[in-house]
């Protein structure tokens, strides 16, 4: 995980994981939608993954 994937899942979950296929993306994004800091820490958690 790099510093500029964790930037970028701050500002923006949705873009930070968009290389994980559509269901992260999807998931991240109605997170977004119903608040924030959920969203963001999806996004870290789908990115910490292996």
């Amino acid at each position: 995980m790099s510093i500029w994937r964790v930037i970028l899942a701050v500002i923006l979950p949705p873009l930070a994981i968009l290389d994980k296929g559509c269901g992260s993306i999807l998931i991240v994004f109605i997170l977004t939608c119903l608040g924030w800091v959920p969203g963001v820490i999806a996004a870290l958690i789908i990115l910490n993954k292996n």
